[in-house]
């Protein structure tokens, strides 16, 4: 792996976008290379995937894993945006709930169906971001997507207004949503006042560091690229083969998969390949990087 040519993992600060983020990267590492993998609200907190040079090209791979965050939904008031950083639009009373009702509206929210986009959002209409729009008085129509929401788990806090959550969801699912919908189920409003990225597939904000502290040492917290594709199935390749798939040429390889992560006998990533019949075709090459 190169000095900067890897996979970096940022504990995201709340008020930044991740545009943001990855601005003041390119900065610290001196990188014109860096995008991340996974949009966080500039509200949120939490795990943000960058890709650092030749290894930008494998964050479509760490796109679509399941997430895991932690939420603060504040019943009782409504706001534009969902979350703090909105307008209030309205207020509701809060009923008296019981931790047994929390858990049961939750549960009536797992598995797969369709979530429409919250318009304060960085999706695309007619080539502008919603949130552009919504900023200039518009809404527009969204068409509705497929999330699938794994686990809905609810806590009490101190305050009997608010609810901590904690939610595994698809990649695309808007938890600012997700918790307004089960403030309705519960006879009230809501809007999240917080939300922490907790994972990211098998990527824990554990392992991720703050930006002062990548200011600090910029070299030490880069990861090999081959951590942007943990969840592919691997093959070594011999020396032959690392030659064949950097010159673009197909290998011959005991059946692993339909995507396979290629490493060279040192564990570094080679490429990716895609079987085709009997052989395995690189779609895409780190050739000399990591």
């Amino acid at each position: 792996m190169t000095a900067t040519s890897g996979a970096l993992y940022i504990d995201k600060a709340s008020g930044m976008t991740s545009h943001d983020v990855v601005a003041r990267v390119r900065r610290i590492l001196g990188e014109r290379r860096v995008g991340h993998a996974g949009t966080l609200d500039p509200m949120a907190t939490g795990l943000l995937i960058l890709g650092v040079g030749p290894a930008t090209r494998l964050l479509r791979f760490a796109q679509g894993q399941d997430k895991r965050y932690r939420a603060l939904l504040q019943l009782g008031v409504a706001t534009d945006t969902l979350d703090a950083q909105g307008r209030e639009v309205a207020r509701a009373r809060v009923p008296e709930l019981s931790l047994d009702a929390l858990r049961a509206a939750a549960a009536g929210l797992l598995g797969e169906q369709s979530q429409v986009p919250p318009m304060v959002s960085a999706l695309h209409h007619e080539g502008r971001r919603l949130h552009e729009l919504a900023r200039a008085g518009l809404e527009v129509e969204r068409a509705p997507r497929p999330i699938r929401v794994r686990s809905l788990e609810v806590a009490a806090t101190s305050e009997p207004t608010r609810w901590e959550l904690d939610v595994t969801c698809s990649a695309g699912t808007y938890v600012r949503v997700l918790a307004s919908d089960l403030a309705v189920r519960l006879g009230t409003l809501g809007h999240l006042v917080g939300l922490r990225r907790l994972a990211s597939g098998t990527h824990d904000v554990a392992d991720a560091v703050s930006l002062e502290q990548l200011a600090e040492q910029p070299a030490r917290f880069l990861r090999p690229a081959r951590e942007l594709v943990c969840d592919m199935a691997s093959a070594l390749l011999s020396d032959e083969q690392v030659l064949a798939v950097r010159r673009g040429q197909r290998v011959e390889l005991t059946d692993v998969g339909e995507v396979v992560a290629g490493l060279d006998r040192a564990g570094e990533l080679v490429g990716v390949l895609e079987r085709r019949a009997e052989y395995y075709q690189p779609t895409l090459v780190l050739a000399g990087a990591s």
